[in-house]
């Protein structure tokens, strides 16, 4: 008998007839034998719909609040599972978060989890009861509802499984695993058997949809053993088959085989460059730059600086689109005097695609395929980051799919041992 944590995304619960399905799917692990955890979303389009509801309130609705209306959507799914699961003949309860004692910070919109507190799930589980959990949501230690930001289930239900020591966590979706890129992009991408926790990291840091990032931060950290598989699949199908499947995200050294260099291509869309001109080129410049943007919340990522010239130099940033405005703002009223910038020059139509795989540890020359293959295209890069393990460019938005594409081609990557 294990425990397993399974978590079911607003597709897999968009409908009465998919919570059934859920439930049947749930009734043959249980059945088996497993203690089962399931975290779940709000109905798919529900949270949309409620933080559009705010806005139509308050044109910029306050965090706290927001929290509350958002938090909602999750209160119903899991009430309607557990009742599909008692008309199974099964034992079955549903918490919200702060009913579990899900403790996290106040940071309202996209709070962190400090702790859970497993014991009343615990008790219950040894009753033979199936516990369901509104993921996405938690308190503070104030009683203040808290919501972990968009895709915060997937954290919630890896928070869940390190807190209980779960055997595995099950993330169902409606995809039936990682892909090597996205296949509506590049139909021949390939779905892989494993993948590493450092790549699915890059992936999902980079713009894979699957996982949330900081629920394979948490997998990672506590070493959770953590499977993406499809929640559209026969529910009926083998309990044996069904625990195969998917992808299996794992640890370097588990994996005996010879891996494939590049595991994956990624990209994301809501990117937004920001660039400071002429900026004196002195000690503490970068931290006038980006410190006011880390005071407004506002998260970055790749940092270019520019050679000095003269004693000036420019300064380059990306933002997540949707802060693209309110990084500008900031900029323009809090620091472009500040620090004596000529310009600010702001683009919301880049994109940045990355070459993500373990193999770039010992193999030479991914750096320059990738350029080489981006210039045939005769896409211009405007940025360029490294790691260990990835290669990012940022390139306008217009060339993403085709650079996706040649990327993808150009690795080999259809082909791939999948």
């Amino acid at each position: 008998m294990a425990l397993i944590v399974h978590k079911y995304g607003g597709t897999s619960v968009g409908s009465p007839e998919r919570i059934r399905n859920v439930a049947k799917r749930l009734a043959k692990w249980s059945r088996a034998g497993h203690q089962l955890v399931v975290v779940v979303s709000a109905m798919s389009g529900e949270t949309n719909r409620l933080i559009a509801l705010a806005k139509e309130i308050q044109a910029n609705p306050d965090p706290r609040e927001l929290d509350v209306v958002a938090s909602t959507g999750e209160q119903v799914t899991i009430g309607l599972l557990a009742m599909a699961l008692k008309n199974l003949g099964l034992k079955a309860k549903s918490y919200t978060g702060p009913q579990v004692h899900v403790l996290t910070d106040s940071a309202y919109t996209k709070a962190r989890i400090i702790e859970i507190d497993e014991k009343k799930i615990r008790s219950d589980l040894q009753d033979g009861v199936i516990v369901v959990v509104a993921g996405f949501q938690g308190a503070d230690e104030f009683g203040n509802i808290t919501t972990l930001g968009r895709g915060g289930s997937d954290t919630s239900a890896v928070a869940l499984a390190a807190a209980l020591r779960a055997d595995e966590c099950l993330i169902y979706t409606d995809v039936d695993g990682v892909y090597t890129t996205d296949p509506r992009i590049v139909p021949e991408a390939r779905r892989l058997h494993t993948i590493t926790f450092e790549e699915m990291l890059e992936m999902a840091s980079l713009g894979s949809k699957v996982l949330q990032i900081r629920s394979v931060e948490f997998a990672g950290k506590y070493k959770v053993p953590l499977r993406v598989l499809s929640s559209l699949t026969d529910p009926d199908m083998a309990l044996e088959e069904e625990a195969r499947s998917g992808t299996l995200i794992t640890f370097e050294e588990d994996t005996k085989m010879e891996k494939a260099v590049i595991s994956g291509i990624a990209f994301s869309r809501d990117e937004a460059k920001i660039t400071l001109t002429r900026v004196p080129d002195r000690p503490g410049v970068a931290y006038q730059i980006l410190g006011p943007i880390a005071e407004a919340n506002i998260d970055v990522d790749m940092i270019v600086q520019n050679i000095s010239v003269d004693g000036m130099t420019d300064f380059s940033f990306t933002v997540h689109r949707n802060e693209y405005a309110k990084a500008m703002d900031v900029l323009n009223t809090r620091v472009k005097s500040h620090v004596g910038a000529a310009a600010i020059i702001g683009d919301p139509k880049i994109c940045k695609v990355s070459v993500v795989g373990i193999g770039m540890r010992s193999h030479v020359g991914i750096a320059s395929l990738t350029f080489r293959t981006l210039a045939e295209e005769g896409i211009n890069i405007q940025m360029i980051t490294t790691s260990e393990i990835k290669i990012s460019v940022v390139v306008d938005d217009k060339y993403m799919e085709l650079a996706v594409r040649a990327l993808h081609k150009a690795f080999g990557l259809e082909n791939a041992a999948a």
